[in-house]
């Protein structure tokens, strides 16, 4: 657990363009809060007038004087129950809108950021950053301004007239008040620490149960249940220590606050009744006095129950900022034109690319693909066959070299217009928790339902749609649990029939098949290639000896091409495990 090196300051000062749609909200929110305050404030007068009037002219106190008194008190309160709703209500909104407002752009900024971010960042942590702590900040937003107004309006107020009282008795007093919040600035300090800490393990602890659930068949099929158990409670055990930390560092933080609230408290009671005795105050101003130190000293202690939400609140900007501050490392470059009338295509110019560690991937790449032409990409396991095709997309940014589509370096295109005329079918299909129609109509959202069902008949997919309980409406559940893989495949492939790009990208669209769906499949693919630029990886080298030219990788770079027939006579690599595969 560190210590975070970014200020409050800075962090509120960040913070604060998310207040400013809503400033006239804020100011009569305040305004009420004034308001509130205003009833515990004439409190202690009227109570030091009626004592004081008693003791000294107790025949101006009469029962329409009383009455009057009452009455202001009963309008005093009817403002304060007005202004309380309104903070209740209207303050609670402005929170929930600023809430929304940081959601709507932290959920953007994740729709920018690039493939490696999110290699490196847990799906549990993320969701946690957008769900749990903008939570925090909304109650943050709403509580912060009033609690630290209020508290400042009853300190200021309090002082002036406790001061026009005694002097002396009040200057004791507000002494050990800058004593009380040095003494606890440290445990403030970890507090803050803590509840990052806290929201890291809680992010594990979400990354944990999403991966579980996810993978539920797995650990049932292997009789893993009791290690995935084990896996969590250490995780949950974790965010315990979290909350223990944390619980003493409050705790540490309350005693300090209610050690002084008692030495103010028994000050005041000492040093006021030797006063009293000694004639330099009344009774009134005594009872009066000890009302405004315990509204004082309610200030000070509603302050310190809410460093707790104002810690959560400052921890969860910061996280925020963290995200909102992330690099977007593949990007429109400032003078990105919009790529049109894509003809397909593709060059590849001495292009090389790691992931930031070891060895390059991939290393001087030289390859050109005509338009229309369809290239199958083969090789063994780990020479870069993905990875040179999620450099098409732009997914990643080459290190060295260039790519060209239609002779423009792509990363001088816009990523909207390159990636609008990619399609790509690859092994593991993601469907959306939405409805057949829903899923197809992705790859062009705003298709009418004729499009939608034409693209299915290409994809091959229109006939077992129709035998669904509700067709083209039936819900295929997360992540397409209710289908079969060959049917999420065709799934898949007319989504991107009714994209209809001019580029094609199959990324072993099929490996994971058995042979019937294979079959149906393979169908919908060559239909799906025609007249389009389509590279295609495969491990099973039958799929592809119709393809018009064969690449073959290796760790060593591009080290054959040509047709089926040309490798095969040429007796090298790729009839070596064109043989090995076919056995």
């Amino acid at each position: 657990m560190q210590e975070s090196k970014i200020t409050t300051g800075y962090l509120i000062k960040r913070f604060y363009p998310y207040f400013k749609p809503y400033r006239k909200i804020l100011v009569f929110d305040l305004l009420c809060a004034a308001f509130t305050t205003l009833c515990d404030l004439i409190l202690p007068i009227i109570i030091r007038f009626i004592t004081d009037t008693v003791n000294f002219n107790p025949a101006n106190l009469s029962v329409s004087l009383v009455v009057r008194i009452t009455v202001l008190y009963l309008v005093l309160r009817l403002i304060d129950v007005m202004a309380n709703y309104y903070m209740q209500n209207t303050g609670h909104v402005m929170g929930a809108s600023i809430e929304t407002d940081m959601r709507r752009d932290l959920f953007s900024k994740f729709q920018e950021l690039s493939y490696s971010y999110y290699s490196e960042n847990k799906t549990g942590q993320l969701i946690s950053r957008i769900t749990s702590d903008l939570f925090d900040i909304a109650e943050f937003a709403h509580h912060c301004p009033e609690e630290y107004f209020i508290a400042a309006i009853k300190i200021v107020v309090s002082f002036t007239i406790l001061i026009r009282v005694n002097v002396l008795l009040t200057l004791v007093i507000f002494m050990m008040i800058p004593l009380m919040i040095f003494s606890a600035m440290s445990f403030r300090k970890k507090l803050r620490a803590a509840f990052k800490w806290q929201r890291s393990e809680l992010g594990e602890i979400n990354a944990h149960v999403e991966d579980s659930l996810l993978g539920i068949r797995v650990s049932k099929s292997f009789a893993n249940e009791e290690i995935e158990q084990k896996k969590f409670r250490y995780g949950n055990e974790r965010f315990l220590e979290t909350k223990k930390v944390s619980y003493k560092n409050m705790a540490g933080f309350r005693s300090v606050t209610r050690l002084f609230d008692g030495l103010m408290y028994i000050t005041t009671v000492f040093l006021g009744s030797v006063m009293l005795m000694k004639g330099r105050i009344t009774a009134g101003e005594f009872m009066a006095y000890l009302l405004y130190v315990n509204m004082l000293l309610e200030s000070i202690r509603r302050v310190v129950e809410f460093t707790e939400q104002f810690q959560k609140g400052i921890t969860g900007i910061e996280r925020f900022i963290e995200v909102m501050d992330a690099e977007i490392e593949v990007d429109d470059s400032e003078d990105a034109e919009v790529l049109t009338d894509v003809e397909g295509r593709i060059d590849f110019e001495d292009v090389s690319f790691n992931y930031g560690e070891g060895d390059d991937v991939l290393s001087g790449i030289n390859l050109n693909i005509k338009a229309g032409e369809n290239i199958a990409l083969v090789g063994p396991s780990g020479a870069g066959k993905t990875t040179f095709c999620n450099l098409i997309p732009r997914f990643y940014d080459v290190n060295d070299g260039r790519i060209l589509v239609d002779d423009k370096d792509i990363r001088k295109v816009t990523i909207h217009s390159l990636r609008s005329n990619i399609g790509m079918v690859q092994q593991d299909v993601y469907l959306f928790s939405d409805t057949i129609a829903g899923n197809i109509e992705y790859g062009k959202p705003g298709a009418g339902m004729e499009e939608i069902v034409r693209a299915a008949k290409l994809a091959g997919a229109d006939e077992f749609i129709r035998e669904m309980p509700d067709g083209y409406d039936t819900y295929v559940g997360e992540r397409g649990t209710r289908l079969s893989g060959g049917q999420k495949q065709r799934i898949s492939i007319a989504r991107v029939f009714l994209k209809n790009p001019p580029i094609l990208i199959l990324d072993e669209a099929t490996s994971a098949l058995d042979n019937e769906s294979e079959m149906l499949v393979q169908k919908s693919l060559a239909d799906l290639t025609v007249g389009r630029t389509t590279i295609t990886i495969a491990h099973r080298l039958t799929t592809i000896r119709n393809a018009d030219r064969i690449v073959v990788l290796t760790e060593d770079g591009i080290v054959e091409e040509g047709s089926h027939d040309e490798l095969m006579a040429k007796n090298g690599i790729y009839a070596g495990m064109y043989r090995m595969y076919s056995i």
